[in-house]
């Protein structure tokens, strides 16, 4: 079976997509499911928070620039976890990407050596907060996309947009297969109104894709990365860390339970 491919992305910082990716990619690795992070973020939020830096010719730069084997630039993150990290020179890469013929493609042909092989199982890309040619690049080779949505109304008004942009990758055949994967709702205090409120709103919109466990606001999941660990390292007994421990069992018997490209 292929490695299932899952892009994380929202085009609003600030929402928990990196956090989501890190913390989701470790809960898969931790359930036994062999995972590969792919840091597409210039930021390289996600590096850092497995306690990496982002080194020159040592990242996913090149790679997405030549669709070459992104094998060679995974290194070994946790027990059944790899990172492919971010680098300096990927803030550029949407400029330099735009003058090439297969602008869209490459991240696509990039993986696919890890795609069809044996090791890795699921494949986590942390997209940048925009949906430039970066994020694009990412969709065009995932099978799935996981939108976080922060509980707030103005991160309503986004999620539209980047379904659209699912139809249209679909319409122009650059991604048949493209499916909304789900939405987890992040920093979700369910003690208040707004937090519920916009949680039923999304419901009302998209309620088969919207994930039964929500992140909650919690400051354990804020401190985490500055220490370049998991939340399951800094404090497995939080609610963050039950929250993605949970979180990962859903995106297992969605997207691992028997043919996980439906």
């Amino acid at each position: 079976m292929s490695a299932v491919t899952i892009a994380i992305a929202n085009q609003k910082g600030g929402v928990g997509k990196t956090t989501t990716t890190v913390n989701l990619g470790d809960a898969l690795a931790r359930s036994g499911i062999p995972t590969l992070i792919v840091d597409l973020d210039p930021q390289a939020n996600a590096t850092s928070s497995l306690g990496f830096e982002k080194k020159p010719g040592e990242g996913v730069y090149e790679p997405l620039l030549t669709g070459g084997d992104l094998s060679s630039r995974a290194i070994a993150a946790r027990k059944n976890l790899w990172l492919v990290p971010s680098e300096l020179d990927l803030a550029a890469a949407e400029l330099e990407l735009s003058s090439q013929k297969e602008y869209l493609t490459n991240l696509k042909a990039s993986l696919s050596p890890l795609q069809k092989g044996k090791k890795i199982q699921a494949i986590l890309i942390d997209c940048p907060p925009t949906l430039g040619l970066l994020s694009m690049n990412s969709l065009t080779a995932a099978d799935h996309l996981i939108v976080t949505l922060q509980s707030e109304y103005l991160a309503l008004e986004g999620l539209g947009q980047i379904v659209g942009v699912i139809d249209q990758l679909k319409e122009s055949k650059l991604n048949k297969t493209l499916s909304l994967g789900g939405i987890v709702m992040t920093m979700y205090d369910g003690r208040t109104k707004l937090s519920q409120e916009v949680y039923a709103e999304a419901c009302k919109h998209y309620k088969k894709k919207m994930f039964k466990n929500q992140i909650p606001r919690n400051i354990r999941l804020s401190e985490c990365p500055s220490f370049g660990q998991t939340i399951f390292e800094y404090d497995p007994k939080s609610p963050g860390a039950l929250a993605y421990q949970n979180l990962a069992k859903e995106v297992i018997k969605r997207f691992f339970s028997g043919s996980s490209k439906k």
